[in-house]
């Protein structure tokens, strides 16, 4: 049991072009153990956060306390792997289903999965765990698991598999094999089962559950509000990174179209995606020699009332360079607007917007992280 702590620690003046807003930041809880995905309960201050060590929190946001949810499936915590998103169905309020992704063990090493239970909040316990699917094929590798979920509006779940940091590069990688779930987005329905309008079922040789293909490891991603399009956003190699549109059977182009270049040497190994047919651009990258690229994580659209200048953006995580950037959107018309949380220190693993007061809450990454909360200056 933690006890409560909430602290205003800075304020602070963002200018975004368009949409300047001042805010203070205060901490919420001051140390998780690696979280790594959150989702808000509705119509409550309760916040599930995982850790990647094997740990889920239910936070009081308003009170700044934590207790620790049991009931978890057996985890595997191999390089960057762990229990990685939470998610919540659509219909919470009356089945009070969360999915979870994780990596787990298997013959040959480890995989994502993906599973979902009942929590009894009263308790802080989940019940009946399914697991619902497994990205095979389990491999010996300890990097690149994906893992974002995300539901539309036809509460069908998606959720991304990385490329598990293979380096064979060419058309016959994981990511552009469509007989295996690595450096894909899946969807299903939301009791495991596969869509049958999914893009490939009845293509041979094609795991049905693909429902887009040619992605690195995407560990953002989100429905914009108004079109109801998944973005999703990409790491690049050595920059190249991404902002994506998800289309239905959609190829995005790793490692065959890519404006990364190698880690070591700087050296280009694929055509730029627009000279690649077959394959879809982003709507927005970082070059290769760009500066900084922009190694990132979650992704959330503002759509609250406390900052109303930021209405209509898009927040995603740095990584690397440790802020939280701010995205100007218009259709798939994207510019980046603002950088939060710069200097401070922390890795942006994942950003949400709380349904209850519209303020924006950011998860840092590693152990002894806190959850911050942005708010209004006064």
């Amino acid at each position: 049991m933690q006890k409560g702590f909430i602290a205003a620690f800075l304020g602070a003046l963002v200018t975004t072009g368009a949409a300047a807003q001042s805010y203070t930041v205060n901490t919420v809880v001051p140390a998780l153990n690696q979280p790594w995905g959150m989702a808000f309960i509705p119509q409550s201050d309760q916040l599930l956060v995982t850790e990647r060590g094997g740990s889920l929190q239910m936070i009081d946001v308003a009170a700044g306390s934590a207790r620790e949810v049991s009931g978890l499936p057996r985890i595997s915590t191999q390089g960057q792997g762990g229990l990685l998103d939470v998610a919540l169905h659509p219909e919470f309020a009356d089945n009070a289903l969360v999915y979870l992704t994780w990596s787990g063990a298997g013959d040959g090493g480890t995989a994502t999965h993906l599973g979902r239970a009942r929590l009894n909040a009263d308790a802080a316990a989940l019940e009946n765990l399914e697991l619902l699917y497994i990205a095979t094929p389990f491999l010996n590798s300890g990097a690149h698991f994906g893992s974002r979920i995300v539901f539309d509006d036809q509460n069908r779940v998606y959720f991304t598999t990385g490329d598990r940091g293979s380096k064979a590069f060419g058309p016959d990688h994981f990511s552009q094999d469509l007989g295996v779930n690595h450096g894909k987005v899946l969807r299903l329905n939301d009791d495991g089962t596969i869509p049958a309008d999914n893009p490939f079922v009845g293509t041979d040789g094609a795991l049905p559950a693909i429902f887009s293909y040619g992605h690195r490891n995407p560990q953002g991603m989100a429905l914009h509000p108004e079109t109801g399009a998944i973005w999703a956003n990409e790491h690049g190699e050595n920059n190249g990174d991404e902002i994506n549109i998800l289309q239905e059977g959609g190829n995005f182009g790793w490692p065959i179209a890519s404006y990364a270049v190698t880690y070591s040497g700087g050296q280009r190994f694929a055509p730029a995606p627009p000279q690649v047919p077959g394959t879809v651009p982003p709507v927005y990258w970082w070059e290769a020699d760009h500066p900084e690229g922009f190694p990132p994580s979650g992704l959330a659209f503002y759509e609250g009332d406390a900052f109303p200048e930021w209405r209509g953006h898009a927040f995603m995580g740095n990584l690397r360079h440790q802020y939280l950037g701010v995205f100007s959107v218009d259709g798939a018309q994207v510019s980046q607007t603002g950088r939060l949380l710069e200097s401070e220190g922390w890795r942006i693993r994942d950003v949400a917007i709380g349904p209850q007061d519209g303020f924006v809450y950011a998860l840092a990454d590693g152990r002894g992280a806190p959850l911050l909360r942005l708010e209004p200056a006064q």
